[in-house]
């Protein structure tokens, strides 16, 4: 029987390490992914295979990986944290990665990326039509599993899966607009719209993938809700350092250019929050982004210096860890398993500190 977990103290080290709680995560839902993804047509297969980091762009076996991973782990833990069995975990988890997949496949095209995690993005290796075909057909093979998998409540999984991607294409949909939208002035992005696009374009899939599992095996709603509200809490946190690492990540740990986020007019926390600020770095920002005034590299990293001197960098990872904080919450103070809690925990803990 499951407690209301008692938050560790602030000092203490995650009781678990995040890459063990991935790996352990990967373990499982791996050959069920492997097996999903099987059953497709042999070339969207094959870019399937591709996005997912198992093979090269002819079909070679990749020795290297995928993503982390870390949208699979919550759904994992998302069903072992209400006592759901370990098939409605993996199915829940499936669906999401498939879905996952499925958007950075599509997000690549949209944004004219041309690298995903140090090689060709999907588009670059197969050429933009078949790309969409490979994605499209990652989305309906994440509804077909989960509608497959059986059960009274498999009817609102799929309902659950079906919002989170109508909030998904949301906020893609406004971070997309926002990039023509000007920095300054009264057609300037605003705070609360930036909250509400992050919450669509990355807390949806967050939230979801914590209370897909849950919905499968009819968990309370108390505790779907509380699992959810901590998916969509991480959301904006991962966003904004996500929003970090597109200007001042190291380009062999993103696989992508440096102050690239800046260069494409991407509007972000940390420069939206440094233009907020009052002082000469925000006003020569301010000067420097100015419609009709050419980023080039020179001027792109002289704007990263003054997002920075303005406090924007500051600003937004403490945005991102209040957010985590704030997510942590929602996991206390329901009567989920301890263990799992912690891990949890451990695993908000690397959403923020990833290589910044």
């Amino acid at each position: 029987m499951t407690s209301v977990h008692t938050p560790p103290p602030l000092v203490s080290p995650p009781p678990v390490l995040p890459a063990g709680v991935l790996g352990r995560c990967r373990e499982l839902v791996d050959p069920a992914l492997r097996k999903a993804v099987g059953t497709l047509h042999p070339w969207p297969r094959r870019m399937a295979s591709f996005a997912l980091g198992w093979c090269e762009a002819d079909g070679t076996p990749s020795a290297g990986g995928g993503g982390k991973g870390v949208r699979q782990a919550l759904a994992v833990l998302g069903a072992e944290a209400v006592g759901a069995a370990g098939d409605e975990g993996v199915t829940a988890a499936v669906a999401v990665e498939l879905v996952h997949t499925f958007s950075l496949m599509h997000d690549d095209v949209m944004d004219g990326d041309e690298r995903r995690r140090h090689r060709e993005s999907a588009w670059r290796a197969y050429g933009t039509g078949p790309a969409v075909l490979g994605g499209d057909a990652l989305f309906a093979l994440a509804v077909e599993t989960l509608a497959r998998h059986g059960g009274s409540h498999t009817g609102a999984a799929v309902a659950r899966l079906a919002g989170a991607l109508r909030e998904l294409v949301r906020g893609q949909a406004d971070d997309l607009l926002f990039e023509a939208r000007p920095w300054t002035g009264p057609r300037a992005v605003r705070p609360a719209e930036y909250e509400a696009m992050a919450a669509g374009k990355t807390g949806s899939l967050l939230a979801c993938a914590l209370t897909l599992g849950p919905v499968l095996a009819g968990a309370p709603p108390l505790m779907v809700e509380a699992l959810g509200e901590a998916g969509r809490q991480l959301g904006p946190a991962f966003q904004a350092v996500d929003d970090l690492l597109g200007i001042w990540g190291d380009p062999g740990i993103t696989g992508k250019p440096v102050h690239s986020d800046l260069t494409r007019g991407k509007k972000t926390l940390p420069v939206l929050a440094a233009l907020a600020a009052d002082g000469p770095a925000a006003r020569e920002l301010a000067a420097l982004l100015a419609p009709g005034v050419p980023l080039d590299a020179d001027a792109a990293g002289r704007a990263a210096g003054l997002v920075e001197e303005a406090g924007g960098r500051d600003a937004a990872l403490a945005e991102a860890r209040r957010r985590v904080a704030a997510a942590r919450e929602c996991l206390y103070g329901v009567p989920l398993a301890p263990r799992t809690v912690d891990e949890l925990v451990a695993l908000t803990g690397f959403l923020v500190d990833r290589r910044l």
